[in-house]
Order: structure tokens, then C-alpha cells, then sequence
């Protein structure tokens, strides 16, 4: 049979490729892989050669050994593909389907998939709700930054693209389908972006310049972009953006230099757990509290937050005994006294992608373009996961079976 990289993570700063075996239909032990899931048979799922498998933040925070990630872990939960085989379950979906898989495995049957809670299916991950692709505590599903890959339950996980030539046309714009633009999206969405919000998204990253994006395309007047690495703000002023340089100083004050007063309508949190302090240059220390603090301070009375920024249960890495739990010192008595709304947990990729994928075919939207995708191939993995970490203003997408020019 065919043979397959991936990229695994090693250790802490480190990832390789590997060889792994080529997939077959039933979830074989592995790193990473829950006892309860070893030997499950899976003949509705599809082999998929995939067409491209970009680099994201989420898993920067496994490769910074930031959460209980296993070495050897194959990566990779951002995959589009095009489809080799399909097991005897498999009806609707073909061979030579071109699809976006969605980040999050679902099973199309339990209480959540009907309720379209498909970042919660109770159904894949014996630990607890939700799965992914290659990635800690998700229940052992392999990751797609590879040749192949297994997607289970294929017939309601696959997003087929109607039309081949069209698709591969705009497939730098497609491949931000499986995650990170349906998670900015889904951060907008649940922040109340509509016509002539005002909004401030922190994080300048790959999901924050997805979240303006979309805040755009909800209507949005005002979209302002946080962060404190001049070149991503230096990306979202490339497509209308607003940008504060928190080096500078805190939120507030940079916001009501743009819009007269100190508070946005709706705030989306695009940093999640790793987040630094604002104020202190680019040596500012982790507080993992500081932007959904801001956030409250400067999100108007009524409004709400969306927080699609990672959040984890298990960090090795945290900067005390309750970070490391995921236990962080929120001002809550703030965003009751405001009434503020908070949405937080795995986009529902399901529930946005086909209309993203209606945008992105008819010109609504240049995903690929505002957060600067750029094709490498699997053996520059490592290279690439290098430089995102540094802060490259770049959404890296693997190439590694060449259909990416």
C-alpha cells in the first residue's frame, strides 16, 4: 500500500516526520490513542489523500509542550483532501470527491450532532465530549498533517466542494474552511457582530485575523485588532482593519483614540491561554486572564464575547498550580455587573462552513489573502512551526502530496 508521512510531535520545541502506516478502517493503538477507542471498527469512514494540511495555533500550544500531548502524536487537525477510498458504510460521499473535513469528529447520531453541537459529539472521545484530528485528549483520532488520512462518520464530516476545477481554483481560500475561519467566524457570531458593530478582536494570530474577517463580512463598521507583533497588525490593517499595538498600553485608552469612547459593542478573544500581559513590549509574562479581563472592561454593557482563543484543562506549563488546571483569575463580578454574555468551547465547523464555502466560491471573501497562507511542503514542516512560533504574520499550509502550486 502506499506509504505516509506525517508530522509528529517529539518534544517540547521539537516535531519530525515519520512514518506511519497507511489507514485502514479501524482506529489502530497509537500514541495518544484512548484504550476505550483501540480496535473500533470504522466502515463509515473514507481514506482521504490530502490536498492540504495547514499548521495552527492549537497545535503550537501541544509543540511548545503546553498541554499532555505524548511524543510521537501525529498532527494536524486542519485537512482538506481528496477522497481514495470509502468504506462499505459510506453512501453518499465518492472517490475523487475534493472536501473539507471539519476539525471537529462527529458522529451525525447522538443528542449534540442533531442539536448541530458537533464540537461536543458524546460519541468519539471516551474522555469526554468533543474530538479532533490529532490532537491530546481528543480520543486518539490519527492527525492529517500527512499523506492520509482516516475520516470517520464520512458521509456527515466531509464538506464535498461542487465542483473540482472550481475548488482547486480556490483552494488556499477552501483550506481555511476545516478550522480556523469557521472559528473566527463563530467567534464574531457569538460576540453579536452585525451591521455597524464595533468590534475589537484580540490576537493579530491566524484565528484573529479569520475572527476581523468575518466581522467584516457580518457588516461590522469598526473592526479593531489587538496584538503586540507589529508585522500581524501590520496584516490586519492589509484588508481595513483598525490596529492597536498593546506594547503601547492597554485596550482602552488605544480604542477611544479610534472611536471617541473606551468600549467596543462585542469582543472576541482570538489568544486563549497563552496570553501576555499588554504594556510590557514583546518581553511582557504569560497571564493567562488578561484578554477575557480586558475584554470585560472594554466590551459595552449588554454586549457579548466570543472565545474562540484555546483553553485547557492540563497545562504542564502554566504559569501556577490553577493555571495549570485551566483555573484562572477571572474578574467575573465585572461581566456580571455589565451583563455581558460569554461563548466559549470548539466552533461548530458544520454550522458555517457550506455558507463560508458559498462566500469564499463567489468572491465575497479573500480568506487565504488576509491571513497570509502560504503553501510549504511536509519535510518544511518543522521550518514552518519554527517561524510560526516566532510570530511570522503567515498561515502555513502543508503541501504534501503536490496539489498546491
Amino acid at each position: 500500500m502506499s506509504g505516509n508521512k506525517a508530522v509528529a510531535y517529539k518534544e517540547p520545541g521539537k516535531v519530525e516526520l515519520i512514518d506511519i502506516d497507511y489507514p485502514t478502517f479501524e482506529l489502530k493503538d497509537g500514541p495518544g490513542v484512548n484504550p476505550a477507542n483501540v480496535g473500533r471498527a470504522v466502515p463509515h469512514g473514507a481514506i482521504i489523500k490530502t490536498v492540504a494540511t495547514n499548521i495552527c495555533g492549537s497545535d503550537q500550544h501541544m509543540v511548545r509542550g503546553r498541554t499532555t500531548a505524548p511524543s510521537d502524536l501525529v498532527l494536524g487537525h486542519e485537512i482538506t483532501g481528496e477522497v481514495v477510498e470509502v468504506g462499505p458504510g459510506v453512501e453518499f460521499i465518492k472517490v475523487g470527491d475534493i472536501c473539507s473535513v471539519p476539525f471537529n469528529i462527529a458522529c451525525g447520531r447522538c443528542r449534540n450532532c442533531k442539536e448541530r453541537k458537533t464540537g461536543i459529539c458524546l460519541n468519539v472521545n471516551p474522555d469526554r465530549p468533543g474530538s479532533a484530528y490529532g490532537y491530546v485528549d481528543m480520543g486518539g483520532w490519527v492527525g492529517g498533517q500527512a499523506n492520509y488520512v482516516l475520516v470517520p462518520y464520512a458521509d456527515w464530516n466531509l464538506l464535498k466542494f461542487p465542483d473540482k476545477d472550481q475548488a482547486m481554483e480556490k483552494i488556499m481560500d477552501l483550506a481555511m474552511l476545516s478550522d480556523i475561519f469557521p472559528t473566527g467566524f463563530h467567534g464574531a457570531v457569538s460576540a453579536g457582530v452585525g451591521v455597524g458593530s464595533t468590534v475589537y478582536v484580540a490576537g493579530a494570530g491566524p484565528v484573529g485575523l479569520a475572527a476581523a474577517t468575518s466581522a467584516h463580512l457580518l457588516g461590522a463598521a469598526v473592526v479593531i485588532v489587538g496584538d503586540l507583533n507589529e508585522d500581524r497588525l501590520k496584516q490586519a490593517r492589509s484588508f481595513g482593519c483598525e490596529t492597536i499595538d498593546l506594547s503601547k498600553g492597554g485596550p482602552a485608552e488605544q480604542i477611544e483614540q479610534i472611536l471617541g469612547v473606551p468600549e467596543v459593542d462585542c469582543g472576541v478573544d482570538a489568544v486563549g491561554f497563552e496570553a501576555r500581559g499588554h504594556g510590557h513590549g514583546h518581553d511582557a509574562k504569560e497571564a493567562p486572564a488578561t484578554v477575557l479581563n480586558s475584554l470585560m472592561e472594554i466590551t459595552a454593557a449588554g454586549g457579548a464575547l466570543g472565545i474562540p482563543g484555546l483553553y485547557v484543562t492540563g497545562d504542564p506549563g502554566g504559569v501556577d498550580e490553577a493555571a495549570k488546571k485551566g483555573a484562572l483569575s477571572l474578574s467575573l463580578g465585572t461581566g456580571w455587573a455589565k451583563s455581558l454574555s460569554f461563548t466559549t468551547g470548539q466552533c461548530p465547523v458544520m454550522k458555517y462552513n457550506r455558507q463560508l464555502m458559498m462566500a469564499i466560491l463567489h468572491d465575497k471573501v479573500s480568506i487565504a489573502k488576509n491571513v497570509n497562507a502560504k503553501a510549504i511542503s511536509l519535510e518544511d514542516a518543522p521550518k514552518g512551526y519554527a517561524e510560526f512560533d516566532a510570530g511570522a504574520a503567515t498561515k502555513y499550509v502543508l503541501n504534501p502530496n503536490g496539489y498546491l502550486s
